[in-house]
């Protein structure tokens, strides 16, 4: 595959992260990328070690004349969010990804870039293959499964790192320091059904919604962004409500836990006869939400056609149950923080809704800063699902990351900032999830910062680099660590 990154700079982090591009890495699939820092750690001559669950950690020792210096790791997580647009034919599991280059932006073709975190672990590589850099003793830890269920921090034991400063490098706005982030559990409902033949007179629409950016369901929630299933939910809510004969056939929306659902569609039976009123239904619709969201996602539609009429539907108290259920869920902001200002402190993501084995699924992600709203906030999930007979599960959930303005790394890390950009960087918690927060419990007294690039569109097809940041990022980690 050609690299177009051949003319950027710093050279061996475009270089690292075009191999990484070129191997397949999906959460819970890590297995290649295990084994290319497996070799990469013996080719270079540097003690390396790996857990059970496939964690990496490659040690460099320091510099001459750095000897005396802490040990620091820094730290990357080695899957990548697997999100790619209707109608690609991208395999994750076997295909590279397709990088290119759109003016100041890489961005990858059709799919997820996976710089999120692959440029963060291209800079890991990077610095254990120099040899014109000062540094005192250094680690890198690459993580596992961090986007669907944080094992490999879950799993992480102490004893494999001997730092106690860590700079994590999951961060995607430039400019900005994160000393904390949130707290998150999942809570997926389930409910069986049966399908039953469709009622004779009937006819079979299909409605799609989509056009939606989608975006994180932690840094992007509070943007405003529309959700699939919600506004498709919207809409068979209010069809069954002036037709209540209509049927559900089928309904699939959203894809992963911890990006918001861009697409939907579902497979409805209305009324002979009623095709008319429904059809300027969902136009009406589509102009109501355009201009509902004709600022943050202006190119979103609803759009409805005739399609065969599969003969059978879902049994119609199920259905109802769905609809409601799907209407009502809670979703986005649901408090922001009292002490920092125009910080989101508890949100929701309805995430997917799939029907399976006459299985329906519903994922959906809750985060909070604050333990007890966390727990609240997954109680009224599953309130929700109570109400409309689903059973529910919480996953185990992660611990947030308390903020630490007076930490020693995070005061360095500014002065270097201030020294490298000559402004002030923000300094702040980030709603999204870190692994630091289970670092932090593991590990007490660990000092951390996160920083990064600036990315954009992380968890979609949309994703994309702002290519002159990361020299600007990779010059700031050699800072810090000269400077420690």
């Amino acid at each position: 595959m050609e690299n177009v990154f051949q003319n950027l700079k710093p050279e061996k982090v475009w270089q690292y992260f075009a191999e990484i591009c070129e191997i397949p890495h999906p959460s819970k699939k890590e297995e290649k990328m295990v084994k290319y820092l497996l070799n990469f750690g013996k080719h270079h001559n540097l003690e390396t070690v790996s857990d059970e669950v496939g964690n990496v950690v490659i040690r460099k020792p320091a510099t001459p004349g750095y000897e005396n210096k802490p040990w620091v790791a820094l730290q990357s997580h080695i899957d990548m969010v697997c999100e790619k647009e209707a109608g690609s034919t991208h395999n994750f599991d076997t295909d590279p990804i397709i990088p290119r280059i759109d003016g100041e932006w890489v961005k990858a073709t059709g799919t997820t870039l996976g710089a999120d975190d692959g440029i963060g672990v291209a800079a890991q590589l990077a610095l254990l293959d120099a040899t014109d850099i000062e540094h005192g003793p250094i680690e890198c830890l690459f993580t596992v499964d961090e986007e669907t269920g944080l094992t490999g921090a879950f799993a992480l034991k102490p004893e494999m790192l001997k730092s106690r400063i860590l700079l994590n490098l999951d961060s995607e706005d430039e400019g900005e320091i994160f000393i904390g982030c949130a707290g998150g559990k999942d809570t997926v409902g389930t409910r069986y059904y049966t399908t039953e033949a469709a009622p004779e007179g009937m006819s079979a629409v299909e409605i799609t919604v989509g056009g939606l950016k989608g975006g994180h369901s932690g840094d992007d929630i509070h943007r405003g962004l529309g959700n699939a299933n919600k506004i498709l939910g919207r809409a068979l809510w209010e069809i069954s409500n002036d037709h209540p004969a209509a049927r559900l056939v089928s309904f699939d929306g959203g894809n992963l836990r911890n990006a918001i659902a861009r697409d939907a569609v579902a497979v409805f039976l209305i009324p002979s006869g009623k095709e008319k009123e429904v059809f300027t239904y969902i136009e009406n619709l589509d102009k109501t939400v355009k201009n509902e969201f004709k600022i943050t996602d202006p190119l979103v539609h609803v759009e409805i056609k005739k399609t065969n009429n599969p003969g059978q539907v879902i049994d119609s108290k199920t259905a109802n149950k769905l609809i409601d259920l799907i209407y009502a869920m809670p979703h986005g902001v649901i408090a922001w923080a009292q002490d920092i200002e125009g910080f989101v402190e508890t949100s929701t993501n309805l995430a997917s809704v799939k029907m399976s084995n006459n299985t329906i699924t519903i994922s959906t992600s809750q985060r909070s800063s604050v333990a007890s709203a966390k727990q609240n906030i997954c109680n009224a999930v599953a309130a929700s699902f109570r109400l409309a007979g689903f059973d529910y599960k919480h996953g185990d959930g992660y611990p947030g990351w308390t903020p630490d303005p007076n930490s020693a790394i995070l005061k360095i890390t500014v002065e270097q900032f201030e020294k490298q950009f000559g402004y002030k960087p923000v300094v702040r918690a980030i709603h999204a999830g870190l692994e630091c927060g289970l670092f932090s419990e593991k590990i007490p007294g660990m000092d951390m910062v996160s920083f990064g690039p600036t990315l954009r569109g992380v968890h979609s097809p949309d994703e994309k680099l702002l290519i002159p940041t990361v020299e600007r990022f990779w010059n700031l980690i050699l800072n810090i660590l000269k400077n420690l």
